[in-house]
């Protein structure tokens, strides 16, 4: 039996929006195509900003927005970086099958893919992905602090610095 790949894994705490793009805009800094990035969290965790973040730091024309009615949108970039490929998987229920129709299997090696809600649904599509969840207090609260775990996972992320990301 082959032994699994080591995972890279970053802690972060985040205490505003601001922050929370800026996380983005330093993670871009990392991407390539064909990352997949899983994001994890709550409704109103931050997810989408943070994605936001990941648009501004890949140079992405337009701006980004959550793709959830819309399940996926493509961004393209302005320079010769990838585009952006944004899935809301939410409302998505049938796991890779009906993932299988965004065929986000064809965009994935030219394009860099993030998928909120993506957990237990797109996987399958490479074993080289980095899954971020962002924790927050739930309930009635204003907190604006998330807790942000950052983990690489596959060859693809086994040596990568993500301890940068603190920055």
């Amino acid at each position: 039996m082959e032994a699994a790949a080591p995972h890279s894994t970053a802690e972060l705490t985040v205490t505003s929006p601001e922050q929370m793009r800026d996380l983005g805009r330093r993670l871009a800094k990392l991407l390539r195509a064909g990352d997949l990035v899983l994001l994890s969290g709550e409704l109103g965790a931050g997810k989408t900003t943070l994605t936001r973040g990941l648009g501004e730091g890949l140079g992405l024309r337009g701006a980004v927005t959550s793709p959830t009615f819309v399940i996926a949108r493509v961004h393209p970039s302005l320079g010769d970086g990838p585009p952006l490929v944004h899935v809301d998987a939410y409302r998505l229920s049938g796991g890779l099958d009906e993932m299988e129709d965004l065929d986000l299997d064809v965009s994935l090696p030219e394009s860099v893919v993030v998928v909120e809600w993506g957990e237990g649904k797109v996987e399958e599509l490479t074993e080289d992905r980095l899954h971020v969840v962002i924790h927050r207090a739930v309930g009635d609260t204003t907190d604006e602090v998330r807790h942000v775990t950052v983990r690489g996972m596959g060859a693809r992320w086994a040596g990568a610095e993500l301890g940068s990301l603190s920055a």
